[in-house]
């Protein structure tokens, strides 16, 4: 085992070369002029200014920028220098490094630390370097390095086969760059370890269909999707309509495209895509839904019958008050929508406000002429019965 980690990380590093420039930081480097300079007091300082900062700084926010992080590092390296042999030092220096988010100079601090300490694939130590090319692994696949990202990825799962972010970015890299097969794969073991991962199962899927779409579908809707989960939705629906593009019988890129452009209120993107949709096989009826939400969105405005269907959905509930205020709202939000206020009218027809009714009749027959039920409740609502 030993061998193997050594190997691994020897191969990552390879890989990577200088592909991660942590923003013109270099690691701390020895201090000549700190003491003392015994090795385990050198160490032990380490110790108690890493457990000053966790006190000090908030969770989650460990930096090598941060004072007392960075003296602790700098001790760490003091007292590897000073006894660079010894492994409890060489992984006190790897822990610092990873808790402060150092990806390079963690690597390489594990890499020395292995180098002297076998350990099994899994134990707390091979998860820790495993976090640490996980990391370095994302940051490639951010910046379009799939080849790097997924070295990193593949040597995080040999240092952790548990982790389920590494086997799910391995098979999201490897299904990206065309390796259908190898995607499943991996998607399966990442199932294996998280069944009920709506994305994972999501994107196995598409993994198994993917040889249908073609490469360069794929890898847009991945894109794309990874966009979404960072909060970027104009760029997402960008990449979902490309993918759409590049591949038109993709129901999922036509799906996820059409109701980001509803999200975003884009009705005439959400139109194009659900038109297509709805168009391929096994269109669901949500699909024809949300297109016909489209098509009315496109004539109404989107808000003003998104209100209508939050008020009609009340309505169907028994919320009749509920029910009215949210026709009302439609009708003013969109002064022609017709069916806002037959709707309107029919809930004031239903407590009895005939005169009430009788008005929102009154605007829907007018806008719709050819509407016969609304003409017919609107002279029963004049007559007051």
């Amino acid at each position: 085992m030993k061998s193997a980690l050594n190997v691994l990380l020897t191969a990552a590093l390879a890989v990577s070369g200088a592909a991660l420039a942590q923003t013109a930081q270099s690691a701390p480097a020895p201090q000549a002029a700190l003491a003392p300079t015994n090795a385990a007091q050198l160490a032990a300082e380490a110790r108690d200014l890493a457990a000053r900062a966790r006190a000090a700084y908030p969770a989650g926010s460990a930096s090598i920028d941060q004072p007392l992080w960075k003296q602790a590092a700098e001790r760490a390296e003091a007292a590897v220098g000073a006894a660079p042999a010894n492994p409890d030092i060489l992984k006190l220096r790897a822990q610092i490094y990873t808790e402060v988010g150092f990806w390079k100079q963690a690597e390489a601090g594990w890499r020395a630390y292995f180098a002297l300490a076998p350990v099994a694939a899994g134990q707390n130590e091979a998860r820790a370097a495993g976090n640490v090319q996980y990391n370095l692994g994302y940051a490639a696949y951010t910046r379009g390095q799939a080849t790097q990202a997924a070295a990193y990825f593949k040597a995080c799962l040999t240092l952790d086969p548990q982790s389920v972010p590494c086997a799910t970015w391995a098979a999201r890299t490897a299904l990206e760059s065309g390796d259908y097969a190898l995607a499943q794969t991996l998607y399966a073991q990442a199932l294996s370890l998280a069944p009920q991962d709506k994305s994972l199962n999501y994107f196995a899927l598409v993994a198994r269909n993917a040889g249908t779409y073609g490469p360069a579908a794929t890898q847009a809707f991945s894109r794309a999707y990874a966009s979404l989960d960072a909060g970027r939705r104009a760029e997402a629906l960008a990449g979902f309509q490309e993918a759409a593009r590049s591949a038109p019988n993709f129901p999922e890129a036509q799906r996820e495209a059409g109701r980001l452009a509803l999200e975003l209120g884009d009705t005439q993107a959400a139109l194009s895509a659900y038109q297509a949709l709805t168009a391929l096989p096994g269109a669901t009826a949500s699909d024809r839904y949300n297109l016909a939400l489209a098509q009315e969105g496109q004539q109404y405005g989107l808000k003003a019958v998104q209100t209508f269907r939050t008020a009609y959905s009340k309505y169907a509930a028994g919320d009749r008050a509920g029910a009215e205020a949210g026709f009302l709202q439609a009708t003013g939000e969109n002064l022609t929508y017709a069916k806002a206020w037959a709707w309107l009218g029919r809930v004031r027809y239903e407590r009895k406000d005939y005169a009430g009714a009788a008005e929102a009749y009154g605007r829907a027959v007018a806008l719709d002429p050819n509407d016969k039920s609304s003409a017919y409740f609107l002279k029963l609502a004049q007559q007051g019965k």
